[in-house]
């Protein structure tokens, strides 16, 4: 069967020299003269990859490709970029819309044909999840009070669980008006949330669920947040218990990045959860909106034994003792992240999970080691058939640490 390619651009030219180059590589390649055009024909044609030209008038290829991602039936379909343009800022425009790829004008005539080839391969590649038998485990990341790591944590969190068991894994972020996922993994937002907000609830299956996840070079999955908070603002408490349910059904560990507070949205994720990672840093402020945090639990009616307290300290002077915080909210502490500003940063900047970036270091080990602390008691207590590198450093650490306090 003959690839089919879309290509859109409002110069005749530059239409027809993409046309030629691709027509001779073997494909089938047709054309648009406008970003309205090509919406039009698109459900028509069913093209295998589209290129945009990005500069067109009325609706340039940012916008298309943002309308494009909206459909489901095009969530994983290739899309490049074409510009003139090759500044920073607007190649990761360009990614932010759901681009998977960015070439510059004038290109070379094999540059275009391999990028292509590679991006149809990329595309081709099997994606096949079957029904996990045992349960799910679900983990929710909360906090009332922003800026205490959330995302960090469940970034590093999730991509550890997929690294130490190998089995499927998705980083769920519900961070609607802000979500950061696909920004800290380095993934180009080229689908999310928004592509299932207008479809009917009893359309939605578990295929569909999986069209819209990106993927991680660990073999993380991720539901990424909307690029902008008006489309957020179209997902509903049904939509993360429907998603959640059927992500369930497919998916060993779920990890949950929730907003900073207790709307529908949030309260679907924590409803589902068996385990609830609640993260303050050290200060009055985080006290005492951890504070109001376990008294709505309580009335939620979620089982304290089932909430792990972290403590981040996210700055460097001198803060509130753990035993203080322990005693002022009647929980015990099971985590304390030590003050690294250094590597988180760069870890964000780069958008390489320290558990990626350097796992035998400091701030990797003590991610993998709540990774295996979180997972499910059956996989705890027995050695994998194909222990995974993650795994066994995870062993050493922990034999280690019985030497030492054997002697």
């Amino acid at each position: 069967m003959t690839t089919r390619i879309l290509a859109v651009d409002d110069d005749a030219v530059n239409r027809k020299v993409v046309s030629v180059t691709l027509s001779k590589a073997g494909y089938e390649v047709l054309t648009a003269q406008n970003g309205p055009e090509a919406l039009e024909q698109v459900d028509d044609i069913q093209p295998n990859l589209i290129i945009l030209d990005v500069m067109m008038p009325g609706m340039d290829g940012y916008q298309v490709c943002r309308r494009l991602r909206l459909k489901p039936s095009f969530a994983r379909l290739p899309i490049m970029m074409l510009t003139a343009n090759d500044t920073l800022e607007q190649k990761i425009k360009g990614f932010e819309a759901g681009a998977d790829d960015y070439m510059v004008k004038p290109f070379q005539p094999a540059e275009l044909q391999a990028r292509v080839q590679a991006l149809l391969r990329r595309a081709s590649a099997p994606q096949k999840y079957q029904a996990v038998q045992a349960e799910s485990k679900v983990i929710a990341l909360f906090s009332l009070r922003g800026g205490v790591g959330i995302s960090t944590l469940a970034t590093n969190l999730a991509v550890s669980l997929a690294q130490i068991w190998a089995l499927p894994t998705v980083l769920v972020d519900v961070a609607l008006t802000c979500g950061q996922s696909a920004l800290m993994l380095n993934l180009p937002l080229r689908n999310s949330l928004a592509n299932l907000a207008h479809i009917p609830l009893e359309e939605f299956d578990a295929n569909l669920v999986d069209q819209v996840l990106l993927s991680h070079p660990t073999g993380l999955r991720v539901l990424a947040a909307p690029p902008d908070p008006e489309q957020g603002d179209l997902i509903k408490g049904e939509h993360i218990t429907r998603v959640l349910q059927l992500l369930m059904e497919r998916n060993h560990y779920l990890i949950l990045d929730l907003p900073h507070d207790f709307c529908e949205t949030t309260v679907a994720g924590l409803d589902l959860a068996h385990q609830i990672v609640a993260v303050m840093a050290p200060e009055m402020g985080s006290v005492y909106t951890m504070r109001h945090t376990f008294e709505t639990f309580d009335k939620l009616g979620y089982d304290r034994s089932n909430v792990s307290l972290v403590l981040n300290w996210t700055f460097g002077q001198q803060g509130l003792a753990r035993k203080d915080i322990e005693n002022a909210l009647g929980q015990r502490v099971n985590l304390v992240i030590p003050y690294a500003p250094d590597p988180l940063i760069d870890a964000l900047n780069t958008g390489t999970p320290s558990v990626v970036k350097s796992p035998d270091s400091p701030m990797g080990a003590l991610f993998e080691d709540l990774a295996f602390y979180l997972s499910k008691e059956e996989h705890r207590a027995e050695q994998p058939a194909e222990p995974t590198a993650a795994w066994k450093r995870i062993f050493q650490r922990q034999q280690k640490r019985k030497r030492k306090r054997k002697k």
